[in-house]
Formats: C-alpha cells, sequence, structure tokens
C-alpha cells in the first residue's frame, strides 16, 4: 500500500507533521527487493482515483477512451492501436485518434506525417470537419502531422480552446462505438482537449519503478477537468506494458499498483516483445502482422477485458436507475 512513497503528494494535500524523523531516502532508479518492500510497509495511505459517474445516455452510447500518460515510452500508442483493431475484430465500430504530434500512431497505419495536408491540427485550430482529416486504413484514424506541435500555442487566445475536440467529435460521434484517443506524453492543453471529451481514461503503466510516479499528477490533472469541465471523465483502467515477468523489479512493480489501485489495474498484461517494434514497420497492427502470436492475443484478451467491465459497469447503472 506504499504507492505514494513512489508518488509525490499532491500539492493541495498538506501532509501531516511527521512523529519521528523519517530515514533518508536515497534516490535509484532499480530498487532492490528489500527497497519495494519498505515502499510497501509504508504507513501513508494508498493514491487513490475518482471513480466513474453515471453519465447521460447520449455520451454513454459511444465510449471516447482516452490513453495517457505523461511519461514517454510507457506504449500509449502500441495500445490505442492495438486494442482499436481488436475491439473491430469483435465486430465494433472504431475511430482512432491521433493527437500526438509526434504522429506516431499516424505511422502505426503506414502514413507519413510530414506530407499530410490536413490533419487534426486544421480541425482543433481551423474547425475543418474531423470527418476530412479521417483516413480509411486498417481501422479509420484521424490523423496528426507535425503541425500539431502548434497547436497549443495556436489554441490558447481562442476561447473555448479545452472543449474544441469535443466539439469536433460531435460529427463523427453517432459513426462509431468507440473512439480512441492516443495523447502526447504531457499533461497540457491537447491533452486537456482529450480529457474533456473523454468518456474515460486508460492509463498504460511501464512495469518499471519511474513509470508509476506520474499517476498522482495525473489523477490531480483530471480533478481540475472534472471539477470546471467533465464532471464524469476518471480513469477507468490501468494497463500494465512491457510487462518482463522473469525480472522480479516487473513483478513487484505489478504488486504495487494492484495494492495501490485493486480493481483499476487490468488483469491482462502486455508482455515484452520485439512484435509490437516490428508491426509499425509494416504499416499495422500486431493483430495484422502476426495474427496468431501471443502479442496479438494479449490485446484481445484486453479487449474482452474492457467489454467485460464495460458490461458490468452498465448492468450496475441500470440497477440504480
Amino acid at each position: 500500500m506504499g504507492l505514494i512513497r513512489l508518488l509525490p503528494r499532491p500539492a493541495a494535500v498538506p501532509a501531516a507533521p511527521p512523529t519521528q524523523a523519517e530515514p533518508e531516502v536515497r534516490a535509484v532508479t532499480e530498487p532492490t527487493g528489500e527497497r519495494m518492500e519498505e515502499l510497501r510497509r509504508s504507513e501513508s495511505p494508498p493514491t487513490t482515483f475518482a471513480k466513474p459517474t453515471a453519465e447521460t445516455p447520449e455520451r454513454a452510447a459511444t465510449r471516447v477512451i482516452v490513453f495517457a500518460n505523461q511519461k514517454g515510452g510507457v506504449a500509449k500508442t502500441t495500445t490505442t492501436l492495438n486494442l482499436g483493431v481488436a475491439l473491430m475484430e469483435l465486430g465494433h465500430r472504431v475511430l482512432l485518434v491521433d493527437l500526438d504530434p509526434q504522429g506516431n500512431l499516424t505511422m502505426s497505419q503506414g502514413l507519413n506525417p510530414d506530407v499530410i495536408e490536413r490533419s487534426m491540427f486544421d480541425v482543433l485550430v481551423h474547425k475543418v470537419p474531423i470527418s476530412e482529416v479521417i483516413a480509411r486504413r486498417e481501422v479509420d484514424i484521424a490523423v496528426a502531422s507535425i503541425d500539431l506541435a502548434g497547436a497549443e500555442l495556436a489554441l490558447s487566445s481562442l476561447i473555448g480552446r479545452e472543449r474544441a475536440l469535443e466539439k469536433a467529435l460531435v460529427q463523427v460521434r453517432s459513426a462509431y462505438d468507440f473512439i480512441l484517443v492516443d495523447t502526447p506524453p504531457s499533461l497540457g492543453l491537447l491533452t486537456i482537449n482529450a480529457f474533456v471529451a473523454a468518456t474515460g481514461v486508460i492509463v498504460p503503466v511501464q512495469c518499471e519503478y519511474l513509470s508509476l510516479r506520474g499517476l498522482v499528477q495525473l489523477e490531480n490533472t483530471l480533478a481540475m477537468v472534472r471539477d470546471n469541465l467533465n464532471p464524469h471523465v476518471a480513469v477507468e483502467g490501468i494497463v500494465p506494458t512491457m510487462f518482463d515477468g522473469r525480472t522480479l523489479h516487473a513483478r513487484e512493480a505489478i504488486e504495487i499498483l494492484e495494492e495501490s489501485f485493486g480493481e483499476l489495474v487490468y488483469r491482462t498484461r502486455i508482455r515484452k516483445t520485439v512484435r509490437y517494434a516490428e508491426a509499425p514497420v509494416k504499416g499495422s497492427s500486431v493483430l495484422k502482422y502476426d495474427p496468431t502470436g501471443s502479442a496479438a492475443d494479449a490485446y484481445r484478451q484486453l479487449a474482452r477485458e474492457i467489454l467485460a467491465k464495460e458490461e458490468h459497469r452498465g448492468a450496475q447503472a441500470r440497477e440504480h436507475a
């Protein structure tokens, strides 16, 4: 229950004065088993995320799921693409939205962000209909270009800048069951736009010590969005990625996640494999690149788990209606 020792306390909650001097904690990048055990034994309360609230039928009809983590390299793009394709295999209509100026999601479908004429930048800043930037590939994708790097500056002077994506999605929302949004590795205005439009947030977390540290800051940002812009947005799941069960460190990172966040942590583990790096070279998801492999099966399993949770949440809402 000691993730709070990994993660800084939220600024708005003052820490209680210590009853005794705490031992010096040395900075480490690869904690030993003893250090991880010390973190778990901390007397501080665990960090918690707000639970999703009931939504209006109009918002709940289409799920807008945002993949966010301000730390880069945690498989946000990989998860967005492969989960989207897995949901399509199960018969759902899916749109991917590339909101990252790096354009990795766009490139993963064989498109070159450097030569794209219209992209999500034009949708957000110039109010171009989002249907004009959707490419029909393995899965429908609203593409990104390097222009997105200037979107935050361009949006900063606009009224209602935080709702630009929400307004853009109105045109196509009814055409899809799931809209999956890939965000940049930051909590800037592009990510805020995604949170305002979202019905839920999924956090891919690499199974390493440093990857766990940003969860409190993420929840603080979501709390601000809930208070001012979107009362329904909340973390609905945490996906452990790049898991290597052969290492004690990865197993202990999973234990800390589960002890601190309980049922929010999906049971599916996205294991480390070179297949996730090879598939984008071919401009495809891993489900198309290696359809019978374990990497593809992991995202199929994750899709089924997410749908099962959706069904369970819907059943609870009907019971309380």
